[in-house]
C-alpha cells in the first residue's frame, strides 16, 4: 500500500534531496508540494520546488507558495550555504505553467480534506505554513496521519549556538506547531544532532553522478554545498522522508518539546525533554539515533532508480 503524502519545504539543496528521494518512492503517492521561505526567498523556494519536480519527471505534482516571511519578526535573512539560488547554481529548467495559486496553508487544507485516506505531511522548511495551517483549518490538520519535522536540536544548533536554521527562522511557528499545537496530530521530529551525521562523501558522490542526469544534477548541487560540518554533506530533509520509509533505521524516544521565542541570543533553541512521561502530557517523536551509513545507501538507492530504469 502506497502512503499519501505532502512536503512543505524552502528548496534548498537538502530539499532537492528530500524531493528527489520521495518522487523515487513507490511507497509514497506524493499529492502536493508547498513552499516557505526559507533557504531562499519564496520566489525562488518556489521556482527551485518545481524544477526539482520536473527533474525528477513529477512535474504533474502541484505546487503552491506559501508565506514569505515569519509570523512575527519578519525574518528574511537566508541560508548562504545553498548558494543564491538555492541549488548549488546548477541549472534547471523550469516546466511551462504556474504554480496553484492558492496559499499554501489553503491548498495543505484542500489536499488533506480530499484525501480518502489520512495524509503524511513533511515539514522541511520554517514552521510557518504548518501553524497556519493548524490555526485556520484545526478540523482538517486533526485528521493528518502524522507530521514528520525536520528542525531542531538537541544539542547546538547551526545558525547559531543554540538554534537550527528551520526553528530559528520562525520559532513562535515552531512554538505554535511543536509545542502547542491546539492540534492533536502525531508529531515525529527529526532533529540536526542526526541529520548533521548522516552525510554523504565523495564516493557517494561519484555513485550519485555516475547514474544518469537525475543523479549527475544532485551531485553537481551537493558539491556547491557549503554546508561547513565536515568532509561529508549532510542531507537533513533527506533524512526526514527516509525516518518513514525506513524506521527500522532509526531510534526514537518520546519528548516533551519546548521552543525558545525570547529575543535574547538563545532564541529558536528547541528545549528536548527525554524525561516526559507520555501518559502524563502531550509528547513527540524524536530521532535520537540513526544507523548513517545505512540510511545514506538507502538515499543513494532510492535517488539513482529513476536513472536505472
Amino acid at each position: 500500500m502506497t502512503r499519501a503524502v505532502l512536503i512543505d519545504c524552502d528548496p534548498g539543496i537538502d530539499d532537492m534531496m528530500a524531493l528527489l528521494t520521495a518522487c523515487a518512492s513507490p511507497e509514497l503517492d506524493l499529492r502536493g508540494v508547498t513552499t516557505v521561505g526559507g533557504n531562499v526567498g519564496i520566489e525562488r523556494t518556489t521556482r527551485n520546488a518545481r524544477a526539482v519536480l520536473a527533474l525528477a519527471g513529477r512535474g504533474d505534482v502541484p505546487v503552491a507558495a506559501g508565506a514569505r516571511r515569519s509570523l512575527v519578526r519578519g525574518v528574511t535573512r537566508h541560508d548562504s550555504a545553498h548558494g543564491d539560488d538555492g541549488l548549488g547554481g546548477i541549472d534547471l529548467p523550469v516546466p511551462g505553467g504556474r504554480a496553484d495559486p492558492r496559499p499554501a496553508a489553503e491548498f495543505l487544507a484542500a489536499a488533506v480534506a480530499a484525501s480518502a485516506e489520512p495524509v503524511t505531511l513533511f515539514a522541511v522548511g520554517p514552521l510557518t505554513n504548518v501553524a497556519l495551517f493548524y490555526a485556520a483549518y484545526p478540523d482538517v490538520a486533526a485528521t493528518l496521519d502524522r507530521l514528520v519535522v525536520m528542525g531542531g536540536s538537541i544539542g547546538p544548533g547551526n545558525i547559531t549556538p543554540a538554534a537550527e536554521f528551520n526553528v530559528w527562522f520562525d520559532p513562535e511557528a515552531a512554538y505554535r506547531v511543536l509545542a502547542e499545537p491546539g492540534v492533536a496530530v502525531p508529531t515525529t521530529l527529526v532533529p540536526l544532532d542526526v541529520t548533521r551525521r548522516t552525510g554523504l562523501d565523495e564516493g557517494d558522490l561519484d555513485r550519485l553522478a555516475a547514474a544518469g542526469p537525475i543523479g549527475a544534477h544532485a551531485a553537481r548541487a551537493l558539491r556547491g554545498y557549503r554546508h561547513g560540518a565536515g568532509p561529508a554533506i549532510p542531507v537533513h530533509d533527506a533524512v526526514t522522508v527516509l525516518s518513514v520509509l525506513h524506521p527500522e533505521l532509526m531510534t526514537v524516544r518520546p519528548a516533551a518539546v519546548d521552543v525558545e521565542t525570547g529575543l535574547g541570543p538563545g532564541r529558536g533553541a528547541t528545549l528536548v525533554d527525554l524525561r516526559a512521561d507520555p501518559a502524563a502530557a502531550p509528547t513527540v517523536d524524536v530521532v535520537v539515533d540513526a544507523d548513517s551509513r545505512a540510511v545514506v545507501d538507502a538515499l543513494l538507492d532510492r535517488v539513482t532508480r529513476p536513472d536505472r530504469r
